[in-house]
């Protein structure tokens, strides 16, 4: 026998015990996974991936499982597409005596690689051990109860919440109750008390939290906690990115399990400047088409969803309302003026035309050499955008007019709408997708296959990766007194019809770079 044979043999344990009652030899092997009974009757729980946490009491473990299946449907609702759906269950694992009971347990939480059991007053025991892949100890959960169908509340006490307790996790929950006050929650937040910030809302209350985390004095320590999003809301872009990254469902069970088990990856974040205004950004930024249509139909937020579906079928049905918007948005099509320029990714330098004369385009105002945080020991000021020197960069440009730009961070927008299929997490660029013309028909058909990401092999679209933009806007095409409408992650940043509301004015250049992996967030893999 070999060495690693043996080694292998020394670490799985074998042992003859009762499971929810039934007699059977059960087998612990070295890759984690729990196997028992025998022939068509066998059955096996891969420990780091179906389980939950577990507890004992004398000589009982009880095996808090979250096993997934290939059943059910996108977002929770059967019959739905691919993915996997999980389900709750406990294996009651009878020992012979009290030492195999501990022998088990510990090996079982090495697993696991946290504190995983409840602990009761009535004679259950702690199993503790060291934290090998990060399963978070304490969560500061930050809920939205305004969000989607204002249904957080209870998503939280029904779905999240039990699972949280089952695997252990403690957490403090802190309810948002204006605009900013996520952002205000992250900036004040005792980071040191806590494993990650989980989000339980839409895509909102995570870029609120990002900035408030880059407002900081110790930005460089706090950007580093890992962020958790649950999907609550009407825009569950993250959340569907992340789960569909592991072929999971989009569910609020799956994305709180993901947060469980304590897998890690970086995020990349991007900077927005507009002079001394400066904001940051997950997601995407959209102008013209996509923006119009989104920001046009918050009026229907209530919703939830659902508001995509019903503008497109009544505008597409011609059923055009004063309560709706004014214009049909693609069969009376709006077009911007404008220009692009941008540093292309590696493999992209063909797209756009040369900039010879940078110094007119103002491009070195894109990006100085911010000094950046550190830790929590010296004073630091706040995040003031990546260090990246663009003296010797090549820049390329695209002239409008143009019907819709997008620049993306992650693949999806939404649970149904994929813009960026080719968009990863922490690559240190972003996508841009850009439509200068189009008939309607095509318009449509692209449309109508953003779902999977499809309408990017339309002769009719632009899509390349860039490590820099620039994009300055103009008019609507025959209407000089006319502007569109700028959206950062959700929220209109410059255009619009109050534009003294925005951040940003619509016109003057608005600039965005990107951070490769500045940020932590908690993923399926």
């Amino acid at each position: 026998m070999t060495g690693s044979e043996e080694s292998a043999v020394e670490e799985t344990t074998t042992e003859w015990i009762r499971i929810d009652g039934v007699a059977s030899w059960a087998r612990l092997e070295a890759d984690g996974t729990l196997l028992w009974g025998a022939g068509a009757g066998e059955r096996r729980l891969r420990l780091e991936s179906d389980v939950l946490g577990l507890a004992i009491r004398g000589s009982w473990i009880t095996v808090r499982a979250f096993e997934g299946t290939s059943e059910g449907g996108c977002c929770g609702v059967v019959g739905g597409a691919g993915g996997r759906r999980r389900a709750r269950r406990d294996y009651v694992l009878q020992m012979a005596d009290e030492a195999a009971a501990r022998r088990w347990s510990d090996r079982i939480n090495e697993f696991l690689g946290s504190l995983v059991c409840v602990v009761f007053n009535f004679g259950w025991i702690e199993v503790s051990d060291e934290d090998p892949i990060g399963r978070p100890k304490k969560l500061c959960v930050v809920l939205n109860p305004f969000s989607g169908k204002k249904s957080a509340r209870k998503i939280f006490q029904n779905e999240i919440k039990p699972l949280l307790e089952a695997a252990g996790v403690l957490f403090d929950l802190k309810e948002t109750e204006r605009q900013n006050h996520a952002h205000e929650i992250a900036y004040k937040l005792d980071i040191l008390q806590y494993d990650g910030i989980v989000c339980v809302s839409g895509d909102g209350i995570l870029v609120e939290i990002v900035n408030g985390l880059l407002n900081r004095k110790d930005w460089g320590t706090a950007i580093k906690v890992p962020l958790g999003v649950i999907p609550a809301g009407t825009g569950n872009g993250m959340a569907k990115s992340l789960l569909d990254s592991a072929d999971d469902l989009c569910t609020v069970p799956n994305a709180t399990f993901t947060i469980i088990r304590g897998h890690r990856r970086a995020l990349d974040v991007a900077t927005i400047l507009q002079n001394e205004k400066k904001s940051f950004n997950v997601l995407s930024l959209t102008w013209g088409l996509v923006a119009d249509i989104d920001i046009e139909s918050e009026r229907y937020r209530w919703m939830g969803s659902a508001r995509m579906d019903l503008y497109k079928y009544l505008h597409f049905k011609g059923r055009i309302g004063n309560d709706l918007m004014a214009l049909f948005r693609v069969l009376n099509l709006r077009k911007y003026n404008g220009h692009i320029h941008f540093i292309p990714a590696p493999g992209f330098e063909a797209y756009g035309d040369p900039v010879i004369h940078v110094d007119d385009c103002k491009c070195e105002v894109l990006l100085s050499k911010w000094s950046k945080g550190g830790n929590d020991n010296t004073e630091q000021c706040k995040y003031m955008g990546p260090e990246v020197a663009m003296e010797r960069m090549e820049w390329r440009s695209i002239d409008g007019p143009f019907i819709s730009v997008l620049v993306h961070n992650v693949p999806f927008s939404g649970e149904d709408y994929m813009p960026a299929p080719k968009a990863e997490f922490a690559d240190g660029y972003l996508d841009v997708i850009i439509v200068k013309d189009s008939p309607k028909s095509g318009l449509l058909e692209m449309m109508l296959s953003m779902s999977d990401g499809s309408y990017i092999k339309s002769p009719y679209i632009l899509y390349f990766k860039v490590k820099a933009l620039r994009l300055q806007p103009s008019s609507r095409v025959g209407q000089p007194t006319k502007g569109g409408i700028i959206d950062s992650d959700g929220e209109v940043i410059a255009g619009g019809d109050q534009p003294e509301s925005c951040l940003m004015a619509y016109g003057p250049p608005i600039q965005m770079t990107v951070d490769k992996g500045l940020a932590t967030i908690f993923s399926p893999k």
